[in-house]
């Protein structure tokens, strides 16, 4: 990689470059001070750059890197030795760039179950949705809350006491005397009816207050279930990645209507929270399957604001291997990758130029967006390497190699900016403001609106950011007819516009890293 190193002296402005005159009338010293100009360090990011470094991280020797996969491991040995090579420090420590993800490849667990000693049937009367550990208990006060919903307008738990105990909920929501849901006050599903919107709503109240587990009747979705997770369960087959928590899992299960008549037997009709006298023996076998993976972390430390961090961040994984092909994820995520790297190089050569960022940024690589935002999850959840106060913003790469097929007949010099102003007038101000300067590329706000039927505002990794305060830019090229097939390689990538895009980031970053004040939060989280 190239290195350039220019400084300019302008008298009166920022920093002092060390020189000094005297006039014919005194001795007297005027200061001679510099503005630094960023795109001398912006044009260290180059398509040639970019796309040598995407051809060898997107290519099938990298299998596609899936998440706790052989591939995605290589990919972060990648990334690490390209930080040591820019000589760009990691924040944990000696050479350890690695922060650990704990997830766990989940496997359909098997219940024995029985009421008041009759047994039930596991996939005839219950699934196990969810289990952190194997366990052989019985409970003798299992508490019924109705329907399971907590909201200020009505609550099933306003009178009774879930701490620590399982709780009965019954799938719906009740109605008023015009037909009316009680939470909503029209007749339009709300989150508590909805399918499986519904069945998340609930386990969140059950949690929040205090439940361990949950028996939650449905039995339309149970109809459905049912088959599939004994099918998974009688071949053994591996389920979705989950992220492990830092606290214990509640436990789930669906169960149909027997089972929940065995345990109450008015439940069709009686909507009045209370202990239930039956007693429930219950025993499952977690048999799920611990694996790690790793999001990598690089580090530069502000000049004089290091405990205030910008985050750069961009997803590491792919899709891996299917039916032996390899799915190598040029565009997704493999142009963001490259353009974080470009990204540090950059900063990292005005760190030694003297021009280092008066805030700390951490660039961050995260694992298991494919799966889930799973990576960016663990950081802001579970173990921020910094505190999430002082994190000013996440600018977030996904997807920026490519052209939107919707735009083929119009300029393609653009990108979708999306949440730059959810959460700060600030961080879309400057947005724009460096655009119009710098780069001049069509900001296209398309895919930012509240109602955009993608929803692509909670589909990549600056959301876990977003929902923690923090404000947030994701830049994003759009889908394409390779999104998420084998078909995304490395040379259907436009290296021009990659180049320009990754520049946008860049002046982005070093505007918020480097202006006096904190950029302000002067919205609602979404």
């Amino acid at each position: 990689m190239k290195k350039i190193l220019l400084i300019f002296c302008v008298s009166g402005l920022i920093v002092s470059c060390g020189t000094s005159s005297k006039t014919n009338a005194s001795s007297e010293k005027t200061t001679q001070e510099k503005i630094v100009d960023p795109s001398i360090y912006a044009s260290t990011i180059t398509s040639d750059e970019l796309q040598t470094m995407l051809y060898k991280y997107a290519s099938d020797e990298f299998e596609g890197r899936e998440t706790g996969e052989k591939g995605q491991k290589m990919a972060v040995e990648y990334l690490k030795e390209q930080y040591i090579a820019m000589g760009i420090p990691t924040p944990l420590g000696e050479d350890d760039y690695f922060q650990e993800v704990p997830l766990e490849k989940q496997k359909v667990a098997k219940a024995k179950l029985s009421v008041n000693g009759k047994p039930f049937n596991a996939f005839e009367h219950h699934i196990v949705l969810a289990v952190s550990k194997s366990m052989n208990i019985s409970i003798n006060d299992i508490v019924y809350v109705g329907y399971g919903i907590d909201t200020e307008k009505y609550s099933d738990y306003k009178n009774v006491d879930t701490k620590g105990k399982v709780v009965l909920v019954k799938a719906g929501e009740p109605k008023d005397a015009n037909g009316n849901y009680v939470t909503s006050g029209t007749t339009e599903e709300t989150k508590w009816t909805n399918g499986r919107q519904a069945m998340s709503s609930k386990r969140e109240a059950a949690k929040e207050n205090g439940a361990t587990g949950l028996l939650l009747m449905d039995n339309d979705l149970f109809s459905r279930y049912a088959p599939f997770f004994k099918r998974q369960e009688e071949s053994g087959a591996s389920g979705r990645l989950s992220l492990k928590s830092n606290e214990e899992a509640m436990t789930m299960l669906m169960i149909n209507e027997d089972l929940a008549k065995a345990l109450h037997p008015s439940i069709l009709e009686d909507d009045t929270p209370k202990v239930l006298s039956s007693k429930m023996d219950l025993a499952i076998e977690n048999k799920s399957e611990t694996i790690t993976s790793e999001n990598v972390v690089a580090f530069i430390k502000g000049s004089e604001k290091p405990d205030e961090v910008l985050v750069i961040s961009a997803h590491l994984d792919h899709e891996g291997i299917k039916d032996g092909q390899v799915y190598n994820g040029a565009d997704d995520d493999g142009s963001g990758t490259v353009a974080i790297l470009e990204i540090a190089e950059a900063f990292k050569m005005a760190e030694k130029a003297g021009n280092g960022p008066k805030r700390s940024i951490l660039f961050l690589h995260v694992t298991g967006e494919e799966k889930g935002l799973l990576g960016s999850k663990h950081y802001t959840d579970n173990d921020p390497i910094f505190p999430l106060e002082n994190t000013v913003a996440d600018l977030n790469i996904d997807m920026i190699g490519r052209i939107d097929p919707k735009r083929t007949e119009g300029d393609r010099n653009y990108i979708y900016l999306i949440g730059s102003d959810k959460l700060s007038t600030d961080l879309h101000n400057i947005s724009e403001a460096v655009n119009t300067k710098y780069t001049n590329i069509e900001l296209d706000y398309t895919y930012n609106d509240e109602n955009d039927p993608n929803r692509f505002y909670y589909r990549s990794d600056h959301y876990n950011f977003a929902k923690n305060n923090i404000p947030v830019i994701f830049y994003f090229n759009g889908t394409h007819d390779d999104y998420h097939k084998p078909t995304d390689t490395a040379d259907k990538i436009e290296y021009d516009l990659l180049e320009n895009r990754t520049r946008l980031v860049f002046y982005t970053a070093w505007e918020v890293a480097n202006r006096t004040e904190r950029i302000v939060v002067d919205k609602a989280s979404k």
